[in-house]
């Protein structure tokens, strides 16, 4: 059930924590306003949902900072209809602000106790028929349905994972962590329009829980 109080948190929400670091493109900040992110933590933190700080969630994982999911989303959005990757599905908060913008979604979750976790949030939603959940290795993609317009990696990697840009459609765009498990950088990777090169561009420090998979970090590297 969601209370109607929680319009109030999301509109503190977005004037005092992301408007003021610069969060601008209305359409990222309207969704961010309309997406009930109480339904996306665990019930003892409902009433936390909306503070400007990571929360966990099942299975050792997090739902990332409202500013840094607004930052990931502004900096690679781009005006629908486009095809979404979401990889690292965690609660499917950065999912559902996708498909409120009106893009296709593919959200890639590598444990299938999260995706299904996130699938059950995302019910009822009036956006949720855009989103398909799958389990698998998110630093390989999803081959089957690209290339995608835009990714968004909610989890570190050591480095950037040739598959995400294999299969980042030209013009797409993508924003992952990179770094050590420690503290990574803020990442955004834009594709020419020719497909055929990319630019690499530094943007804000931050740390994230790290993605596991065959061209990630691997389970063994964990504390």
């Amino acid at each position: 059930m969601i209370s109607p109080g929680f319009e109030i948190q999301r509109r503190d929400m977005v004037e005092g924590q992301l408007l003021p670091r610069g969060i601008s493109n209305q359409s990222v900040l309207d969704a961010f306003l309309d997406v009930p992110r109480e339904r996306f933590v665990l019930p003892e933190h409902m009433m936390c949902a909306y503070e400007d700080h990571p929360l966990p969630i099942c299975c050792g994982q997090t739902i990332s900072q409202p500013y840094m999911a607004a930052l990931m989303t502004e900096l690679v959005y781009t005006k629908p209809p486009a095809r979404a990757l979401d990889v690292g599905t965690g609660s499917g908060y950065q999912a559902a602000i996708l498909a409120r913008l009106g893009f296709d979604v593919v959200s890639i979750e590598r444990i299938e106790e999260i995706a299904k976790f996130a699938e059950g949030n995302m019910l009822g939603l009036p956006y949720a028929s855009r989103v398909r959940f799958v389990v698998g290795d998110g630093s390989l993609g999803f081959p089957e349905a690209a290339p995608f317009d835009l990714i968004i990696v909610s989890g570190a990697c050591p480095r950037i994972p040739p598959a995400l840009i294999g299969q980042l459609a030209p013009s797409g765009r993508l924003t992952i962590p990179c770094g050590p498990l420690e503290v990574q950088r803020l990442l955004l990777v834009e594709k020419r329009e020719t497909g055929e090169d990319v630019s690499i561009t530094e943007h804000t420090g931050c740390r994230f829980v790290p993605i596991i998979g065959k061209d990630a970090f691997k389970a063994s590297e964990q504390g």
